[in-house]
């Protein structure tokens, strides 16, 4: 039987999945929105972090699944939980107690029969202010364009551009001049969590590798509502803007098919694009 290994393009180091292989990522996929799913519901004013975390891990394993970001290079948790200016790879804890208002990224892997799923959103802590609102709104919409441009015989800058076009498109509706950071990207994933190729969340289109049918690539721009330029704190892990802006993380990992993009962490029957 065809196996990834066997159909691993030389040069270039992506995994083409066949479709079973695909249909295992799917479970994995579902594994992580029903673990967003749980923080979602529980994300609110006097619940820290932490306990997001351990809801999170404790919905994972309950799966049969294992979280994918716990001990990856040393991070110490199941999730990440990035608030306000923090824009990823925020580290939960018992001492980080969400308050009214706080906008708060949420990203989560796990790992099933060897497969990886990776996904994010951004929450609002009880009533978000409207330009918080937006600001998420951007940087989910600016995900789903780049979804849609995931189709064969396009190329991989193609994802790239949409979501920059998305980005302008809202900086025009919205009369803000959001940031698109740009050290961090989306990424192939498979059998393992992180892969090639490295997605830009900017660029011009027809650049990269050709979209083939059996790649699978994790889509996640980041915005925020001042400078893009980020710094890493002294914990070696969060990020966040230089200008204390607050900053939006939305994410998906997607299956190039012949019928078009697959979003295989997409909750079970809910149509995301």
């Amino acid at each position: 039987m065809e196996t990834v290994a066997s159909v691993v393009r030389r040069g270039r180091g992506i995994e083409i999945k066949t479709p079973g292989e695909l249909q295992a990522m799917r479970a994995a996929g579902l594994v992580v929105a029903r673990a967003l799913a749980a923080v979602a519901a529980h994300a609110r004013p006097g619940v820290s972090t932490g306990e997001l975390d351990e809801l999170a891990e404790q919905t994972i394993r309950d799966a049969g699944a294992v979280p994918s970001f716990k001990g990856y290079q040393g991070f110490p948790a199941s999730i990440c939980a990035s608030v306000n200016e923090q824009i990823v790879h925020g580290i939960p804890t018992r001492d980080l107690v969400l308050a009214e208002g706080d906008l708060l990224s949420v990203d989560c892997g796990a790992i099933l029969e060897g497969w990886h799923g990776d996904s994010a959103v951004t929450l609002g802590v009880g009533a978000l202010g409207e330009a918080d609102r937006l600001l998420s709104e951007a940087t989910r919409e600016s995900m789903l364009a780049g979804i849609r441009a995931a189709r064969p015989g396009g190329r991989l800058t193609d994802i790239s551009h949409a979501i920059e076009t998305s980005v302008r498109a809202s900086r025009a509706r919205d009369g803000v001049e959001y940031g698109i950071v740009e050290e961090y990207g989306g990424h192939g994933i498979g059998t393992r969590m992180h892969m090639e190729p490295f997605l830009p969340n900017y660029g011009r289109p027809g650049k990269g590798p050709k979209l083939k049918v059996g790649m699978a690539i994790a889509i996640e721009p980041m915005l925020t509502l001042g400078s893009p330029e980020t710094e890493e704190l002294d914990d070696e892990w969060t990020v966040v803007t230089v200008d204390g802006s607050r900053a939006a993380h939305w994410e998906h990992s997607v299956a190039i098919t012949e019928d078009g993009p697959w979003v295989l962490t997409a909750p079970e029957n809910e149509t995301v694009i």
